[in-house]
């Protein structure tokens, strides 16, 4: 009997990101209450803020991300854990996201990575919150 040829497997080539249509995928995801709900206030005349703040917030994830494994690479002082933390607590998970991803960056550390989608679900909990409960959950916690 003959036996087929073996194909070799192409390299990946390390800069490109691992299954990106699923993590695309789980992006858009984890983005769509909070973009729903940012939208909602911003439309109803609520509030602004948090379709400023998730923006920027992003952004500056992804320059600290940057500037961190920059400086990994060449053993300098690193950013602290919990700036990026902090970063991605007050909106910039999103762009802390990207941000490993692209920069494969503190996707191994599963310390890291626990606290990360801790943050990533506690806003989701919010707006699912503000935009199912119209906060009447999460309010009687503060009353």
């Amino acid at each position: 009997m003959r036996q087929a040829a073996v194909k070799p497997r192409p390299v990946q080539d390390r800069g490109a990101v691992q299954y990106l249509k699923l993590k695309l995928w789980l992006f858009a995801g984890v983005c769509l209450l909070p973009s729903w709900g940012a939208l909602q206030m911003l439309l109803s005349g609520h509030s602004w803020l948090p379709a400023v703040v998730y923006p920027t917030a992003s952004l500056l994830s992804v320059f600290l991300y940057w500037n961190d494994k920059r400086k990994a690479r060449s053993n300098a002082w690193r950013t602290p854990e919990k700036w990026l933390h902090a970063v991605e607590l007050c909106g910039g998970w999103p762009g802390a996201l990207v941000a490993q991803q692209a920069f494969r960056h503190k996707t191994r550390k599963l310390s890291y990575q626990a606290i990360f989608w801790a943050i990533v679900a506690v806003h989701q909990v919010f707006w699912l919150d503000y935009l199912v409960l119209a906060g009447r959950g999460l309010g009687r916690l503060f009353q």
